[in-house]
């Protein structure tokens, strides 16, 4: 029996004998979220298409049920996701034949996109005091295990997570993830990362990856964090984070300093097919996971402004590893941004950001940001073991403009256009331009 399975059975079991349960229904909320959304990617140099396009009209479903009464309360949440086709940018969609899907919608094996998909994801839990078991459908966020929800629907993942917050300032969390839906797909899939993640007879996967860690306040301002994750065969990983926040004249300013530990595990040791990507002294630059990476992000704030700058460096004969299916996912950088994450073996990157809120000037809802990120010293190999580059560099500047309604008909209403550019002087790898425009609105029902 899966997990979504087990979890539907012990939540209807639960449920047909506390129906009428104080708590459950009461606090129980449901919402449906519409995302109207367009991509436009202009690919640069090189050879292949020049452009990936696709728009298409997301619906968010979500039940949030409260607890049954009773020492141990029991609940369960319902996810429904369906994404239509609008337009797949007359066969621009992005997919290629190691794919099983284009930039936001699965395709057909003629690799034209389908007119539509979904998924339902049902999670049962249970709550004693200020611990909480998830069994089922989740999207966990932490910095071994980040959701992605960059595109037309959100990522998904399954298995268990439980979470405590016994302790006065110390939040808890432990999990073991089994599978994962792409945000551009509709089907449960085993776990990989990049290097190993090529559709096809060399796809290498796990279906078994388990974290835990938390978060402890030092002090009101001060916040230590330790976290582990090991995906079976592929890698081990530590974290340590620390964020503090300084009242400094009229602002406020926020140090967030991050250091990730990652090393080889089972096949991804001496297996080839289970390497990952990175600066070997081996045939098509692969390997095992071996990265450090150090990061710092400072952030002042006052007025409406937000300044910040960055530097991160990421040591070590791989890139830097996280959980990657090769359909678009998120991980836990100062870097991760629009287009690249700035993690290549060796990569040195500095960055520097500006953000505005202009309710600080009259117009609340209004928002705008700008990132640029400069990152250098990537050196790689080619296929057959030498020198492809030395010191090669790339840069990505991301703009974007966000509006939400604050009242009328039209309340909650949000409107975003994101704009970025990269470029790189990598060897056998295209530049590109971005453009995404989203409309999103949330309908509240209970």
């Amino acid at each position: 029996m899966n997990k979504s399975t087990l979890a539907m059975a012990v939540a209807v079991g639960v449920l047909a004998q506390q129906a009428s349960a104080a708590g459950f229904i009461e606090d129980s909320k449901a919402t449906l979220g519409l995302r109207n959304f367009y991509i436009n990617t202009d690919n640069r140099d090189g050879a292949g298409a020049n452009k990936n396009e696709e728009w298409g009209q997301g619906f968010d479903l979500r039940f949030i049920s409260g607890y049954t009464q009773g020492t141990v309360g029991f609940g369960i949440d319902a996810i429904g996701l369906l994404g239509v086709k609008l337009d797949s940018g007359g066969g621009t969609n992005g997919a290629t034949a190691t794919s099983y899907g284009g930039t936001v919608f699965p395709s057909k094996s003629n690799g034209e996109a389908v007119d539509d998909f979904s998924s339902l994801g049902l999670t049962a839990k249970a709550k004693v005091s200020q611990t909480e078991l998830k069994l089922g459908t989740l999207q966990p966020k932490n910095p071994v295990i980040v959701t992605n929800d960059g595109r037309l629907l959100p990522q998904t993942w399954q298995g268990g997570q439980i979470t405590s917050a016994e302790i006065k300032d110390l939040s808890l969390v432990g999990g073991q993830i089994e599978a994962v839906k792409g945000r551009n797909s509709s089907n449960n899939e085993q776990m990989s990362i990049s290097g190993a993640n090529t559709r096809g007879t060399k796809f290498r996967d796990s279906n078994k990856f388990i974290y835990a860690g938390g978060d402890y306040k030092i002090t009101k301002d001060l916040t230590a964090q330790y976290y582990y994750g090991n995906l079976e065969e592929f890698y081990k990983q530590h974290f340590l984070g620390l964020v503090h926040n300084w009242a400094i004249g009229p602002g406020v300013l926020k140090s967030d300093f991050r250091y990730f530990n990652s090393s080889d595990d089972g096949a991804n040791g001496h297996d080839p097919l289970y390497y990952t990507t990175g600066n070997y002294n081996a045939p098509n630059g692969k390997g095992k996971v071996d990265n450090n990476l150090y990061s710092g992000l400072f952030l002042y704030s006052v007025a409406g402004h937000t300044f910040g700058g960055g530097y991160q460096v990421s040591n070590g004969s791989s890139d830097f590893p996280w959980l990657n299916q090769g359909d678009g996912s998120s991980n836990y950088t100062i870097t991760d941004s629009q287009i690249q994450k700035f993690g290549r073996a060796g990569e040195k990157t500095w960055q520097a950001r500006y953000s505005f809120d202009f309710a600080k000037v009259g117009v609340p809802g209004l928002t705008a940001g700008l990132v640029y990120l400069h990152g250098d010293n990537i050196d790689t190999v080619n296929a057959k073991g030498g020198e492809a580059a030395n010191g090669a560099s790339e840069w990505e500047r991301d703009l974007s403009v966000a509006y939400v309604v604050q009242e009328g008909p039209l309340k909650n209403l949000g409107l975003a256009w994101k704009n970025a550019t990269w470029r790189t002087d990598l060897p056998n790898t295209r530049s590109q331009d971005e453009n995404r425009l989203i409309v999103s609105y949330s309908i509240p029902l209970l």
